[in-house]
């Protein structure tokens, strides 16, 4: 089985939750909502990946968030992709009122409540990786 170390950040502001709808120029997840997420480079850490990733996809700069939580790796299987396994390595920041910038892996985000996350169409089991932070 092939496996893909991805990390998944989740930007919190208050009680607000920050989500990305992944757009139609990237390989996979087209249309659907996700953290900021990210393939983990050869023996990269992990949460250099992460901040790396926010401020690619989002514009924040390392100064803006404060890292709240990072969670223990979890393997997650798509559906969509048969004998493949996605090893999260999931963070959780905070950052207050910041100016989101999206580049072109994301063609809109929402601030949304975190109980609210199970009415979009997201990622394979983002509502489980997310809960592991709370």
């Amino acid at each position: 089985m092939r496996s893909t170390k991805i990390v998944t950040s989740f930007i919190k502001d208050n009680e607000k939750l920050l989500i990305l709808k992944r757009s139609d120029k990237v390989k996979s997840m087209k249309g659907l909502w996700a953290g900021i997420s990210g393939i983990i480079e050869n023996k990269e850490e992990p949460l250099s990946r992460a901040k790396i990733e926010i401020f690619e996809e989002a514009g924040i700069t390392e100064d803006k968030i404060t890292l709240i939580k990072a969670s223990e790796e979890m393997k997650i299987h798509s559906p969509q992709y048969k004998n493949h396994e996605w090893e999260i390595f999931p963070f959780l920041f905070e950052s207050s009122k910041p100016t989101i910038k999206l580049n072109w892996e994301n063609s809109e985000f929402k601030w949304i409540n975190m109980d609210e996350l199970e009415n979009y169409e997201t990622v394979p089991s983002l509502q489980k990786v997310l809960f592991n932070l709370l």
